[in-house]
């Protein structure tokens, strides 16, 4: 992140507010408490969800409540109780536990209204209900703004002709598949599109795609169009490293400035030992 811009967000007071974290699964929620801590929140409390968030947040944060995934009006007691004015998503939740879903009454009220069931009508009308009881969801962003992709080489070997080709190929294809809402990811190879991701998820995109590319492919992962960085920020790790490694896709190109590398360094550093080249593209490629 440029000096300047990470000194106006060090100079906003409100930043040093306190704050919930709604927590999903993984790598995520670990790292934006200790990044906000750093920054100097005064103190981090947690809506865990049961089989997703892990146990060990604990250790990082003041407070831990364990919901279902589904408890609405539990959620939004307990941030009105906690007396909170900000709030984050980090994490995501699996989809076998969307689809044992068991709203409560709150839940099955918005979702009632809802004309379309996707990520943003569903998680906006949830950040809504936040508003109306004095809570404003942030962007998952926040405090992370320095592990956002930058345009470029970011890490592993150079890209060669044939890899350039593919990754303009390929965000191309990502940005359109997003903006009909199949998936954020695709795998290409050769100008041949070898998997799209759908509900599936990343991991699984990248095995199937690996698989018919038997070595050699990109993988390329956008933002959808105006897409509500409050709740859906694309996000790479370590994992996706070792599953594209694993899957014999050599290259990944992310969205620059709208994508999450958790754990930057050790991600850089994988891609260097595992011989995956990473890279910053643009909207178009």
């Amino acid at each position: 992140m440029p000096t300047r811009l990470l000194a106006s967000h060090m100079s906003d007071p409100s930043r040093r507010e306190p704050l919930a974290l709604i927590a999903g699964n993984n790598r995520y929620p670990f790292l934006l408490a200790e990044a906000a801590r750093r920054e100097g929140v005064p103190w981090i409390k947690v809506v865990a969800f049961e089989n997703e968030t892990d146990p060990a947040l604990t250790k990082l944060v003041d407070e831990m409540v364990w919901l279902r995934v589904g408890q609405l009006g539990k959620m939004l007691k307990q941030l009105t109780a906690w007396g909170v004015r900000r709030a984050i998503m980090a994490g995501q939740i699996a989809p076998k536990n969307l689809f044992d879903l068991r709203p409560d009454f709150r839940a099955l009220f918005i979702l009632a209204r809802l004309k379309e069931r996707n990520a943003e009508t569903l998680f906006g009308a949830i950040a809504d209900e936040m508003a109306g009881v004095g809570v404003t969801l942030l962007p998952a962003t926040t405090y992370l703004e320095h592990l956002l992709a930058t345009p470029g080489h970011l890490g592993g070997p150079k890209p060669g002709r044939s890899a350039s080709a593919d990754a303009e190929f390929g965000m191309r294809i990502a940005k359109e598949s997003s903006r009909l809402d199949i998936g954020q990811s695709v795998v290409v190879k050769k100008g041949t599109v070898l998997a799209v991701e759908a509900f599936e998820g990343t991991d699984e995109c990248i095995r199937r795609g690996g698989a018919l590319g038997r070595g050699g492919a990109t993988l390329c992962k956008v933002s959808k169009p105006r897409q509500d960085l409050r709740f859906d920020v694309p996000v790479i790790g370590t994992r996706t490293l070792e599953t594209c490694a694993e899957a014999g896709v050599t290259t990944i190109v992310v969205e620059a400035g709208k994508t999450l590398l958790l754990d930057r360094e050790a991600v850089l550093k994988l891609a260097q030992d595992r011989k995956v080249t990473v890279l910053g593209g643009g909207a178009g490629g």
